[in-house]
């Protein structure tokens, strides 16, 4: 239609990426939020309780994820991601004490299932054939439909994985969305799949870099500035009520509404979105981890997932975790506490080491559940109202919500816009 600029309704991770790639295409972009900081559920804060900088969540990535790539290029973020050089991944077994690696091969051929000490103990080559049927998925399917959800190599490495990648129960999870997962990564090999971490943080990794890569380019973010309502004319949008305001749409002007499902469902009619959501809870502990400790631990046998050893905190993620939010928090942080004692050498979870200073992050409703009735809600990015666009991790983009996704998402949006 020939946008000359546009208006991206909130600074997460997909209103950034949109703003980014707007600007790059030579909008002139507008870019508001209504929390007090960029970066909705990547963000970081400083914790007074702890002393130190924190991420709300651990959001993981890999290093085959283009769009994350393509997006800190852009912006020039400098620091890198952090992570093992190979497709190495930890796990303890807290009923038993047995640890082991998951050590993928670099290219796509699978060498490393025919390698014991490769793969997950008790485990042979042929083990590993099923995942193949994943790769074979059709919408509606789910990953209980095509695999058997029991065994080891189920126990040990999928579920853990695929709870992570998912934030659903696997075994009725959108097998489509796994299978989109697997061709990314496992499919092309280690160098594909190795997990990053942002180091020091998710704000200094992604967020950061966008918000000042932006000021440079003359875009503005107001923060604390929520939008109440749209108004429509015909076929387009033409006014932003803001809680400041009304903002009268221009003619040449373009609107990609990046904020949370729920969100967007209420500001616009007739919207399908979804509406089941899956919480994850965090727990941050300030005391430094073992010097030996990998950077990221899978742990199976309680209740506890994974374990992210930053340099100067330890911090855990729990999926899935509905069951667990409204459990008080301090009761939480011991049973936690407990578990990475045990995990990281710090004593047993009956006799852990003296809890550090520690804080909960819960997020209620921080993904859409993955399961093919949630999945047939997610809309397109482009919208019945020809200046409307949608991003978000939850915007129908062929995989899970993640911050691939997300990024993803305000690719498309803004590739819609100025096309």
């Amino acid at each position: 239609m020939g946008f000359k600029r546009a208006s991206v309704v909130g600074a997460g991770v997909a209103g950034l990426s949109a703003a980014v790639w707007l600007t790059r295409a030579g909008l002139k972009v507008a870019i508001s939020e209504s929390a007090a900081r960029a970066g909705g559920r990547c963000r970081s804060y400083f914790e007074p309780a702890l002393g130190l900088t924190i991420d709300n969540g651990n959001h993981l990535v890999l290093a085959g994820n283009p769009a994350v790539a393509r997006f800190r290029e852009a912006v020039g973020a400098m620091l890198p991601l952090f992570g093992p050089e190979h497709a190495d991944f930890a796990f303890f077994d807290l009923a038993n004490g047995e640890s082991w690696q998951v050590r993928m091969s670099d290219g796509w051929l699978p060498w490393w299932v025919f390698q014991a000490s490769r793969r997950v103990p008790g485990t042979s080559a042929a083990d590993y054939l099923p995942i193949a049927r994943l790769l074979t998925a059709k919408p509606g399917q789910v990953i209980g439909d095509l695999i058997a959800c029991e065994g080891p190599v189920w126990d040990k490495l999928l579920y853990p994985i695929m709870l992570a990648v998912l934030n659903t129960d696997p075994a009725m999870a959108t097998a489509t969305l796994a299978a989109n997962v697997l061709k990314e990564t496992m499919v092309k090999g280690g160098m594909a799949s190795a997990p990053r971490i942002a180091v020091p943080d998710l704000a200094t990794a992604f967020i950061d870099p966008a918000v000042y890569w932006l000021a440079e380019w003359g875009v503005a973010l107001a923060t604390g500035r929520r939008l109440r309502a749209l108004e429509f004319d015909g076929d387009r949008v033409s006014a932003l009520e803001w809680a400041d305001g009304r903002q009268v749409v221009a003619d040449d002007e373009a609107v990609v509404l990046a904020v949370p499902a729920w969100v967007a469902g209420d500001l616009v009619p007739g919207l399908s979105v979804p509406t089941d959501h899956r919480s994850i809870v965090n727990v941050h502990f300030a005391c430094a981890p073992p010097a030996d400790a990998p950077a990221m631990l899978g742990l199976l046998g309680g209740t506890v997932e994974w374990i992210f050893n930053h340099p100067d905190r330890i911090s855990v993620t729990i999926s899935a975790a509905d069951r667990l939010v409204d459990m008080p928090r301090e009761a939480l942080a011991t049973l936690v506490w407990g578990e990475v004692a045990a995990a990281l050498g710090l004593g047993s979870a009956a006799k852990p080491a003296h809890i550090p200073m520690w804080q909960v992050v819960k997020e209620k409703r921080a993904t859409f559940a993955a399961t093919p009735e949630q999945e047939a809600l997610r809309p397109p990015a482009r919208t019945a109202w020809s200046n409307l666009f949608l991003a978000g991790d939850w915007v129908s983009n062929g995989l899970p919500s993640t911050v691939e996704g997300a990024l993803r998402s305000g690719e498309v949006a803004a590739r819609l816009v100025s096309a």
